[in-house]
């Protein structure tokens, strides 16, 4: 196999995606420096990646053959730096922790260890939802709160938290979501104002008043496009939906499902073969 990388700038991303991001090996991530984005497309042939190279300049390289029981151990998976405010670390050593608290200053830390079917939150659904609610959280100066439908690890309430929601709720239909999740609150603390518990999205209904300024929904499309008058009785009025687990294949249609039950889509981002989305009540 082999690999053809690039950087761009971040203001260029939609450009590049629409340039490779439908190829079946593209990976879109962020950079080192806060301005710029890396390309990565995996192919099968160096004559596939210097095709790639011809055209867009970049580089080619063979993949090495790892070996992935080492290299996915927590303390050799690097920590996912979201932004400049969360660092979220596979590994729940203490001393790994301190010293990111040391080279990230500043920033919020958080541990989420891989459990079972569960990761630590670099998926890029779970990844690009929590670039969308910081960058969400960095416009609002009133009090807020939060609802994330389809928890997981638990890792998009727990940072909400960290962030300033004022209360937060959190469930899955899954009870060993719910279980693992739970763990990892009580590993990073902090979540006194959040309400965890396993709910079907179906059955689910807000309490009056509980209508949440931003909602989190990382759901499969075909859940999501059903769930849609659900997830906006979740929402205030003028509240904020962010969703993701959809497929590039399954975008349209999902978005237009969104927009059939009342919604407005304001943003759409596409990492690899995902697409993540933040809507308004039209």
């Amino acid at each position: 196999m082999w690999v053809w990388k690039k950087t761009i700038a971040k203001a260029n991303e939609e450009e590049w995606q629409q340039r490779v991001g439908s190829l079946s090996g593209a990976v879109f991530s962020e950079a080192f420096h806060a301005e710029r984005m890396n390309i990565e497309v995996y192919t099968e042939t160096e004559e596939e990646t210097l095709v790639l190279v011809a055209c867009y300049g970049g580089k080619a390289e063979a993949v090495q053959t790892v070996d992935w029981v080492a290299a996915t151990a927590p303390e050799n998976t690097p920590p996912l730096i979201i932004r400049d405010r969360l660092v979220i670390s596979a590994s729940a050593d203490r001393e790994v922790l301190a010293e990111l608290q040391q080279k990230y200053s500043g920033r919020i830390i958080l541990t989420f260890p891989a459990e079972r079917a569960f990761g630590t939150g670099n998926h890029a659904t779970t990844s690009t939802c929590l670039r969308m609610l910081c960058d969400e959280v960095k416009a609002r100066r009133a009090p807020w709160t939060l609802t994330d439908i389809g928890c997981g690890t638990g890792v998009l309430a727990l940072a909400g938290l960290r962030l300033g929601a004022q209360h937060a709720i959190s469930f899955d239909f899954d009870p060993v979501a719910v279980e693992v999740a739970a763990r990892n609150i009580e590993r990073n603390g902090g979540a006194d104002n959040l309400e965890l518990f396993q709910a079907d999205v179906f059955e689910w209904t807000p309490a009056p008043g509980q209508q949440a300024d931003i909602v989190l929904a990382n759901l499969f499309s075909t859940v999501l496009q059903k769930a849609f008058p659900r997830l906006i009785a979740a929402m205030k009025s003028d509240g904020v939906l962010i969703i993701s687990g959809i497929l590039n294949t399954q975008k349209d249609e999902t978005l237009a499902a969104a927009e059939a039950a009342g919604l407005k889509v304001t943003k759409v981002v596409s990492r690899g073969k995902w697409t993540t989305a933040k809507l308004s009540i039209a």
